[in-house]
């Protein structure tokens, strides 16, 4: 049973009889789900996972003081103490006052604050543009499993997607990276005898490109460690998704490499030019990178510098 299931097992089982029993009047204003950072809130949790921070549990979120009272805090996080600790052969840890960081009593607030630097999910253009991937990832990943009060996920849903003049910068930003890094350096750092910063050019390379496809897919990208994970989980990068691992896991030679650069770099202009988002015509992805940052309707955006977002 991976994480999210056996959270939502957890809940209905003994979280759900506890708050309708203990605390009706609560409830209406209570969100209840499983979301943030851990692997199991993006369902990539394996046998290895259960090694640390995987527990039975879930989140309670907690609107503002106004609405739910410290006292009634309090009140919560002790009956959430009390819920069994072992279930389905996994045991909880012990949780520290006021909910702990990832389980338990969370004030909306403080999760989103925590997560985007935005209590109520309003990012300024600065914060949209500087706010990492993975945090916004985190913000909106897991699942939700009730929210009468409609807050949590009013907030989550501001966030679901980013403005689409921030998208078209953070991509013209990775495109160029990838320009510069595998198209430009890596040949370059080859033919400069320094196999080392080929290396490293094609690493970032890599990561770049990875940071493309979930721009084009509309989707965040988690933390590194999960993120090839997740981007063979989307539609459509199966095959880009296996010549990133090549670059990275098998350079059979310069040329070879080469030549696996240039392929994603073709299939990468090759959907830029199909969702309408370039008017590039060549395998250049720097022009490419330039064509999609005109293409930003807000002037103040458009004029930032092009690695403004990256």
């Amino acid at each position: 049973m991976n994480g999210l299931a056996l959270s939502k097992s957890y809940f209905e089982e003994y979280g759900l009889p506890m708050l309708t029993e203990q605390f009706p009047d609560l409830t209406p204003y209570l969100a209840v789900g499983l979301v943030g950072s851990g692997s199991e809130r993006f369902g990539f949790d394996d046998a290895v996972s259960t090694d640390h921070d995987f527990e039975p549990g879930f989140c309670i979120f907690l609107p503002s003081e106004e609405v739910i009272d410290r006292k009634a805090e309090f009140r919560l996080e002790r009956a959430y103490a009390k819920l069994p600790r072992d279930y389905l052969g996994f045991r909880r840890s012990g949780i520290t006052p006021v909910g702990g960081n990832r389980l338990g009593v969370i004030r909306t607030a403080d999760f989103y604050r925590e997560k985007v630097g935005s209590a109520d999910g309003n990012l300024s253009v600065g914060e949209w543009l500087t706010v990492p991937d993975y945090a916004l990832a985190e913000a909106t990943n897991g699942a939700v499993f009730a929210d009468p009060y409609g807050e949590f996920t009013g907030i989550r849903a501001k966030l679901s997607s980013m403005p689409e003049d921030i998208r078209k910068k953070r991509l013209a930003g990775n495109l160029l990276l990838m320009a510069q890094s595998g198209q430009y350096n890596y040949p370059r750092c080859i033919a400069h005898g320094e196999p080392e910063a080929a290396a490293l050019a094609a690493r970032e390379f890599v990561t770049a490109a990875m940071k493309v496809r979930f721009l084009l897919a509309g989707k965040y990208m988690p933390y590194y460690k999960w993120s090839f994970r997740a981007l063979r989980g989307l539609a459509g990068n199966e095959k880009i998704a296996s010549l990133l691992s090549l670059i990275l896991l098998d350079p059979t030679s310069p040329e070879v490499t080469s030549d696996r650069i240039e392929d994603v770099a073709a299939l990468t202009v090759a959907d830029l030019i199909t969702d309408g988002l370039t008017e590039a015509v060549c395998g250049d992805l720097e022009k490419h990178a330039y064509s999609v940052n005109d293409g930003i309707a807000d002037g103040t955006i458009r004029n930032l510098h092009v690695l403004a977002a990256v």
